[in-house]
């Protein structure tokens, strides 16, 4: 075979940084994106925040806070952001930013140190009490004094301090609190905590074995009642304890020592049969019981809840819907003016690398201005096509899949993907997230299509209505959904009330 060179032309998509950080930028939430604008400030000194009253055109959005309707569909086209300012203008810049920075100053100049500046508190009297500064410390707001928590640990600790204990005792409570879990159970046997402590020193991991199980009595008559429990029998007996004067408790007892499958399964006959009570006081035991805290310990954790902030605001205007981003997670950036003229005129090998820094601040304000508008074009999208969502709520969506509105927008599938998953939409029936106005279709008696949100709402809207002695079962259901022209298998049904978190029909009558 005889070797030769050849030359072909061919096209091939390759994925520039620019590129591959607009589609990362895309998929990011409001938090992950809150976290790469504060990375990206502190890597690149040309970007900087701008004030609250710089233009919108420093960022690239011109009256992005105003909204736009849908009966227009009015969507600006944005342009650079970025100019190259001029010399003059530079210097103009520098000379008011340094006149300003005098100004504040002297505003706030608070002396020298040479002369006690602090108020005296004798002008109000001497029974006036001293005014406290704060500015040092720091202002205790509500979220440290929500911070400040007890922890179940401290919680025991601090009852551990009112006993009398030897110190071999007290350090194996402290010990037994310290090995329990957020719900407040003992997972690990005395056993093993012994053992791992002792090692292969028999005669002392019985010895600990023993301090340890005197320790754990004690601490199961601590508050919350059944912390220390080892299993869940064990913490609804331990709760039921203070209660065993009546039969039902008494009841309660015996259920909580057979398999907790009966109990969770509302076993009525079984349970009776094997407690030797009365159906009716089996009943009235369960009752009790699903008064009792499983989790005694999971009060006293400290779980940060992450508030949801919409990035789309929709709001009723007239007969129609208006669209408009929300400014509140719209970062304010720009690039640094007095930065940029610097660089100019140099043109060795540090202006070209200064150079290249300041084009990726250029593509992350420019990637950044897209990722918002291509938020607000989709959105807008979405809401024209659940017009009948926003008036009547979700018993009226509409079936909708992405590829129609990458085919509307002329996008594809997996951008619009991204632009919907983790950014919420504020609606007047609450915030939901962009993914929920998509859903699959079922079909209808008269050849149209109900969307699957709509009858998952029909069926919670069924079980609210049921009667609570003879709950509706899925075949039920779903011959009323044949009734209202809608096809829906019992298996549909199941699968839709499983997602709903419904009980079945069986489990509902005993509630």
């Amino acid at each position: 075979m005889k070797q030769g060179l050849s030359l072909r032309v061919s096209q091939h998509l390759a994925l520039t940084p620019q590129l591959q950080q607009s589609i990362r930028l895309l998929q990011l939430s409001t938090l992950e994106l809150s976290q790469e604008v504060e990375q990206m400030l502190d890597e690149n000194p040309f970007l900087e925040v701008s004030d609250e009253t710089a233009a919108r055109e420093d960022f690239g959005l011109a009256q992005v806070d105003t909204p736009v309707s849908l009966e227009t569909r009015e969507f600006e086209s944005a342009t650079d952001p970025i100019a190259a300012p001029s010399e003059d203008a530079g210097a103009g810049s520098q000379n008011d930013a340094e006149s300003s920075s005098e100004a504040r100053l002297e505003e706030s100049w608070d002396g020298d140190g040479s002369v006690e500046t602090a108020p005296d508190d004798n002008e109000w009297g001497g029974d006036a009490a001293p005014r406290k500064n704060n500015n040092d410390d720091g202002e205790v707001d509500a979220s440290e004094l929500a911070r400040s928590h007890e922890s179940l640990q401290d919680h025991l600790h601090r009852q551990a301090l009112s006993l009398r204990l030897t110190a071999e005792g007290r350090a194996a409570l402290h010990f037994l609190i310290e090995s329990l879990n957020d719900d407040g159970y003992l997972e690990d046997s005395l056993s093993s905590l012994a053992a791992g402590l002792a090692g292969d020193d028999l005669e002392q991991t019985e010895q600990l074995e023993h301090e340890f199980a005197v320790a754990l009595k004690l601490l199961q008559h601590m508050e919350p009642t059944g912390v220390g429990a080892r299993n869940l029998a064990e913490c609804l007996g331990l709760q039921l304890l203070d209660c065993r004067d009546c039969e039902e408790s008494r009841a309660a007892i015996a259920m909580c020592r057979q398999p907790m499958d009966l109990l969770a399964r509302r076993d009525v006959k079984r349970l009776s049969a094997l407690c030797g009570f009365p159906e009716a006081v089996i009943k009235g035991a369960i009752t009790l019981i699903g008064r009792l805290d499983p989790k005694p310990g999971r009060r006293f954790v400290n779980i940060e809840r992450n508030l949801i902030v919409p990035d789309v605001l929709v709001v009723k205007s007239g007969r129609g819907f208006k669209v408009s981003l929300n400014s509140d997670v719209m970062p304010r950036l720009r690039v640094h003016d007095i930065y940029a003229n610097a660089i100019k005129g140099n043109k060795g090998q540090g202006g070209q690398a200064l150079q290249q820094r300041l084009q990726e601040a250029r593509w992350f304000i420019k990637n950044i201005q897209q990722r918002f508008d291509t938020i607000l074009r989709v959105s807008s999208a979405i809401v024209e096509r659940q017009k009948n969502f926003f008036t009547h709520g979700e018993l009226a969506m509409r079936p909708l899949v992405l590829r129609e509105i990458a085919d509307e927008l002329g996008l594809h599938e997996s951008t619009i993907s991204r632009v919907t998953t983790a950014k919420y939409m504020s609606t007047p029936f609450g915030t939901f997230e962009l993914k929920y106005f998509f859903g699959s279709a079922l079909g209808t008696e008269t050849g149209g299509n109900a969307s699957s949100t709509a009858v998952r709402a029909l069926i919670k809207q069924f079980v609210a209505s049921e009667s609570l002695k003879k709950p509706l079962s899925d075949n039920q259901i779903s011959d009323m959904l044949k009734e209202q022209g809608i096809e829906c298998a019992r298996r549909t049904v199941a699968k839709y009330r499983e997602a709903l978190r419904i009980a079945p029909a069986n489990l509902r009558k005993s509630l």
